[in-house]
């Protein structure tokens, strides 16, 4: 069986061309060759070098559609991470602001500024309020503050406010006397409810004398001395002398020309002071009201 003609070979006369081709150019193409791939150790053959170069795409290279879809998951991470920076920056402000007013002495109180004293100095207020130079305002207790200025006997009531950056403003109103009470050689002035809040060493003109054992709010003489007071007509008040209490129900008036007038207990206190004015005219010394519908006069 003849060989026939071999695949994939080159015929003989052809590979015998190619080795007889001029030694120049044979020479040449070994020199070069040689020169850039040097020996292989392996024996075998390896290719020609490739040189890479990085070129960068214009932006027509990336189809539109694909553009879009990535401007829009952009906006959508952007949207996402939004209330996240907001929320983080909001806690970061409020944090600092919350350091620079409570724990720094930035706001701190320079100043406690006093509105109607009178009966009261403002150094005792301030000395009473006692907050601390510097302290910071917002941590001031305002309750407390007005709590342990409302102790000052003269102060019935005080209202603290806040003034930023640096004052505590302090509002009073003192007590009104109504009527003094004898203690010794001086005299104790008392309001509407009963409260001893000074001392004076002469009873003034225009206040009353009321004469109990031990004034004040929760004394039942006193109580019932001023429930008298709050009935009188402006006739028995401008000839009042003084209010005494004996007992719950043995109260009378003392009036300017020596004469008395027997109130009893301080019950119908209103139609007793309306009988006794109608009496004063009465050439009597002594007028008692106690049962205002049976009246005795002597």
């Amino acid at each position: 069986m003849s060989p026939g003609p071999s695949r994939g070979r080159t015929p003989g006369p052809r590979r015998g061309a190619a080795a007889a081709r001029t030694p120049e150019g044979g020479g040449r193409r070994g020199a070069e060759g040689g020169g850039r791939r040097g020996p292989d150790p392996g024996g075998g053959r390896r290719g020609p070098n490739r040189r890479w170069q990085l070129v960068r795409a214009g932006s027509d290279a990336v189809p539109a559609s694909t553009r879009r879809f990535m401007a829009r998951a952009r906006q959508r991470r952007v949207r996402a991470a939004l209330p996240w920076a907001v929320a983080a920056g909001v806690l970061l402000l409020a944090g600092l602001v919350a350091w620079t007013l409570l724990g720094t002495g930035l706001f701190g109180v320079r100043e406690v500024r006093v509105v109607g004293a009178d009966l009261v100095t403002p150094v005792q207020v301030r000395d009473a309020a006692a907050v601390p130079d510097d302290t910071p305002l917002a941590r001031v207790d305002l309750t407390a503050v007005a709590a342990r200025i409302g102790d000052l006997a003269p102060v019935e009531r005080v209202t603290v406010d806040r003034q930023w950056p640096d004052t505590l403003v302090v509002r009073l109103v003192e007590r009104t006397g109504v009527a003094v009470v004898p203690q010794g050689d001086a005299y104790a002035v008392i309001d509407r409810t009963g409260v001893v809040f000074r001392t004076l060493a002469e009873p003034p003109p225009a206040l009353p004398v009321v004469r109990v054992a031990r004034p004040g709010p929760a004394d039942p003489g006193t109580r019932a001395a001023l429930e008298v007071l709050g009935v009188l007509t402006p006739e028995l008040r401008e000839r009042l002398r003084d209010v005494h209490v004996e007992g719950l129900a043995r109260i009378s008036l003392r009036l300017r020309d020596e004469r008395t007038v027997f109130w009893g207990d301080a019950t119908r206190g209103a139609e007793k002071a309306r009988v006794a004015t109608a009496l004063l005219g009465q050439p009597a010394e002594r007028v008692d009201v106690s049962a205002p519908d049976v009246v005795t006069v002597k």
